[in-house]
């Protein structure tokens, strides 16, 4: 055995040989495709919280962004413990704390309580039960020919709970009201707790690499694992931004709220597509050049579109191509590391690059709202989110997709 960032326990563990590969796959997209669909739907509830409560302006912004700050702060913990004791009673604990939130958020009586639902509750909640979660656990019980595709296949299940869940909230929302609404995806997000047994992943054995510290800390000096997180940075930046700020931005270019919207939700089409195929070329082409050619292209085709007067068919193809490099970067991302240091280090590891992919996240709402009020335009970030793709897309280009070297200290047998 290797003295190396790997735990004790191989990919294809002794549970994995116990519970069908066919069933685990199942399962832990069913897991992507329900933890990430409420909270891609979060904004339908914006105006019924104004229209029924009186604290529910400003605590509706808070707790969204205390959401989006707590699942990325979280997420390298969450995945600490997973790659320490098991995904299972991670993803539990997390799919527990998701559900309460939801359904506390239908009775919170004051604009603190609603902040602790659905901002406290519902952030650590993901931070638990995401579909980050899943990758770790399908790196350890699925055999490593299947991995990239099973990755890709998990970003693309939690593309499609966002593409379900949007017509089904408004749906819900209109004919039963938010607070029930809350409730009935509470009970949802409950049977992340069911389908969490199926991903039952060994407790990890780090006394031969010095443990989780040192892994870490191992991770952190390596150029590769650097380089690949960073560039995550810029993946964050450029999603967030145009999730919060594409659609104000075809208003004011004289389009319809309606194409904005349609457009948008062509985004999450594509984006299934696009993380089902980046996991497939992961199987067989370097994905580092894969993830530099995805930034590339993002800039490429931001570029294009801030360039090109804005009409109905060029939204329209710039959301259809947004869409396809939307989530792709997460199946080389993830299989990279993976690589990297191994399956018993992934959930972690990943973590950290997840929480550096939130942080641009923030920078990219925080930033455009701030170019919009002080220029009245948001040409600025869209430059700086085509400056940061190339950055990013030669970051990548260096990556060394395969193990990491040995601590000197500790040779391979």
């Amino acid at each position: 055995m290797q003295a190396s960032f790997k735990t004790r326990s191989p990919n294809l563990s002794d549970t994995a040989k116990k519970i069908p590969p066919a069933l685990v796959f199942a399962a832990g997209c069913l897991i992507a495709l329900i933890s990430f669909g409420p909270r891609s739907v979060m904004g339908v509830f914006q105006l019924p919280v104004f229209a029924s409560r009186d604290w529910g302006a400003g605590h509706f912004a808070i707790a969204l962004a205390l959401q989006n700050l707590l699942w990325g702060l979280g997420q390298p913990f969450a995945g600490a413990m997973a790659d320490r004791f098991g995904a299972r009673p991670v993803l539990i604990v997390g799919g527990l704390f998701y559900a309460l939130g939801l359904a506390l958020m239908s009775v919170a009586p004051s604009g603190l309580t609603f902040d602790l639902s659905a901002g406290l509750l519902i952030g650590l909640g993901l931070s638990g039960a995401s579909f980050n979660l899943v990758l770790g656990a399908f790196a350890k019980l699925l055999p490593p020919k299947r991995l990239s595709y099973a990755f890709g296949a998990a970003t693309a299940a939690g593309s499609f709970g966002q593409f379900l869940f949007s017509p089904l909230a408004g749906g819900l929302v209109a004919n039963m009201g938010w607070e029930t609404t809350c409730v009935i995806f509470a009970g949802v997000t409950a049977l992340i707790v069911p389908l969490a047994f199926v991903l039952k992943t060994p407790p990890g054995d780090f006394s031969a690499s010095g443990g989780q510290t040192a892994v870490f800390r191992r991770a952190m000096a390596h150029k590769s694992y650097v380089l690949l997180s960073l560039g995550f940075f810029t993946c964050g930046f450029q999603l967030a931004f145009i999730t919060v700020h594409f659609q104000r931005y075809v208003v004011e270019s004289g389009l319809s709220p309606e194409l904005g919207a349609w457009a948008f939700a062509l985004v999450g089409v594509f984006n299934i597509f696009g993380s089902l195929l980046s996991g497939w070329l992961g199987g067989f082409v370097s994905r580092p050049y894969i993830l530099a050619f995805i930034y590339f292209a993002r800039s490429l085709a931001t570029a294009i579109f801030i360039a090109l007067p804005a009409t109905s068919e060029t939204t329209l193809i710039f959301a259809a191509v947004t869409g396809m490099l939307w989530l792709s970067t997460v199946p080389p991302t993830s299989g990279v590391i993976g690589r990297m240091f191994g399956a018993g280090n992934l959930s972690m590891l990943y973590g950290f690059a997840f929480f550096l992919h939130q942080l641009g996240g923030f920078f990219g709402v925080l930033l455009g709202g701030f170019a919009r009020a002080a220029t009245g335009s948001y040409t600025p970030v869209w430059l700086l989110s085509i400056a940061l793709g190339v950055i990013s897309a030669l970051l990548n280009l260096p990556v060394a997709d395969r193990q990491a070297p040995l601590p000197a200290a500790q040779p391979a047998e």
